[in-house]
């Protein structure tokens, strides 16, 4: 817990101490952004959209079997 205390203490120091502060993170969170929300648009649509509560449960509860059978 020390080694990564010792860490964010570094990365903070190095922020803190620079004079494009706020442009740098501005940066950071739009990339997140991007990295988060726009990607999961596109690359982990909802399967279950669009589907009522009894095929939601259907597909969930088969999904759930099939996992269970490939564990065994």
């Amino acid at each position: 817990m020390n080694g990564l205390k010792r860490i964010a203490r570094f990365y903070i120091d190095g922020f803190r101490g620079m004079t494009l502060r706020r442009t740098l993170w501005a940066i950071i969170l739009v990339k997140l952004f991007v990295l988060f929300a726009v990607l999961k648009l596109f690359f982990f649509p909802d399967p279950l959209a669009g589907k009522s509560p009894d095929e939601r449960g259907s597909l969930v509860g088969e999904a759930l079997t099939e996992t269970l059978q490939h564990n065994d």
